[in-house]
């Protein structure tokens, strides 16, 4: 197995199936063979029906992990990651807002070694943003920013840590998602600070990027919500 893509996926009944269709065809074009591991994190709609009905071509296995319970994105994530196979791991967050093919940078990156892990980035310069956030939610990007350097010492190198469209070698995605403890959206911060324990290394490359204003992520959670996550992400990583 090459390539297996993880999606996670909370009340996405009206994307899941496109998200299927582009990984799938994404596997295909490329002559990958790949999985495509779809993640219902508690859906109270028909997410999980919408994934298991698309068909998919043979060159591609296809996966639907269903619990009852919403428990966040970070759980949904490293669910799935438990559950692969490839030689290389990437997770996609559902929309498409990032298309398939931008991918081939990235996996090129950890194919020729030149890094363990490889991050999709809007910030760099050459990456193609169609439609950019909301003034709100760019605000609360920079705020989140200055907590992370802040609090956690996340490398200044790095310069988009939650972004949805991440790839690692297979084993170190296994190996850093089998330890990880959050549940929630700080699991993007988490990792990379296990990662840096770790002495993987990390590179970001450019992606076209679309803003989806459906987005799961609140706004509403407030500067001392985070403060205490990455106060608990730090305890957990220094207790290890």
């Amino acid at each position: 197995m090459d390539l297996s893509i993880v999606i996670p996926a909370y009340n996405e009944n009206t994307k899941i199936t496109g998200d299927v269709k582009a990984a799938a065809e994404f596997l295909q074009n490329s002559n990958i063979e790949g999985e495509i591991i779809v993640v219902d994190d508690g859906s109270t709609d028909r997410t999980a029906e919408a994934a298991k009905s698309v068909k998919v071509p043979l060159s591609a296995k296809l996966k639907v992990i269903q619990y009852e319970q919403h428990r966040g994105k970070g759980y949904a994530v490293r669910t799935g990651i438990s559950q692969t196979s490839g030689k290389y791991v990437m997770f996609a967050d559902s929309g498409l807002c990032v298309p398939y093919g931008n991918a081939l940078p990235g996996l090129e990156m950890l194919k020729d070694g030149s890094c363990d892990i490889a991050h999709g980035s809007r910030k760099l310069l050459q990456s193609d943003i169609l439609h950019n956030q909301p003034w709100r939610r760019r605000l609360s990007s920079k705020i989140f920013k200055w907590l992370t350097r802040r609090l956690v010492q996340i490398p200044a190198g790095l310069t988009d840590t939650q972004c949805g469209f991440k790839m690692y070698k297979g084993h170190v995605a296994r190996k850093l998602y089998g330890r990880c403890i959050s549940d929630g959206f700080m699991f993007d911060v988490e990792i990379i600070l296990r990662a840096q324990k770790e002495g993987y290394r990390i590179k970001e490359f450019p992606i076209e990027w679309t803003c989806d204003l459906d987005s799961r992520l609140s706004l509403t959670r407030v500067p001392w919500q985070v403060f205490s996550e990455l106060r608990a992400i730090k305890q957990a990583l220094s207790d290890n």
